[in-house]
C-alpha cells in the first residue's frame, strides 16, 4: 500500500493492537504517546492518516486534531478520532474539530482497515463507526 498511518494514543496495549493490525495490512506505522508528541510526527512525517485517540494527558486529541485541522501544512491529512466517549453530543463535538471520521473502542478491529481504506480514498466528509 505504501501509506503512512500515525498512531497518537497513550496506551501501549491499544498502540500495540493497532500497530500489529495495520502492519498485517501493508502501513507503516509511526507513532506518539499524546498530542503534543502526535502533532510534532505529524509535522515531520506528513502521514496519510492519524488515528488520534481523543483523551490523552499532555495534549488532549480535541485540541491536537483542532491545531493540525486549522494549519496550512497539516489539513489535508486525514484524522480518525478514536474515542470511548459515549455521551450525548460527543460525537459533534469530536467531528466539529474536523476530523474525518469517528471510531469507539472497544475498537473493531475487523471493521477498522475498511473504515481507513474508506476515509483514505474518500472526498473528505465525517465517517462514524
Amino acid at each position: 500500500m505504501g501509506q503512512t498511518i500515525l498512531i497518537v494514543e497513550d496506551h501501549e496495549k491499544n498502540r500495540r493492537l493497532l500497530r500489529d493490525v495495520l502492519s498485517y495490512y501493508g502501513y507503516t506505522i509511526i507513532e506518539a504517546e499524546n498530542g503534543k508528541d502526535g502533532i510534532e510526527m505529524a509535522r515531520q512525517y506528513m502521514p496519510d492518516l492519524i488515528l488520534m485517540d481523543i483523551q490523552m494527558p499532555v495534549m488532549d486529541g480535541f485540541t491536537a486534531t483542532t491545531i493540525l485541522k486549522s494549519a496550512p501544512d497539516t489539513r489535508k491529512i486525514k484524522i480518525i478520532a478514536v474515542t470511548s466517549f459515549a455521551m450525548t453530543g460527543d460525537k459533534e463535538k469530536i467531528l466539529d474539530t474536523g476530523a474525518d471520521g469517528y471510531i469507539s473502542k472497544p475498537l473493531d478491529i475487523k471493521a477498522l482497515p475498511t473504515l481507513i481504506k474508506e476515509i483514505l480514498f474518500r472526498e473528505p466528509t465525517a465517517i462514524i463507526v
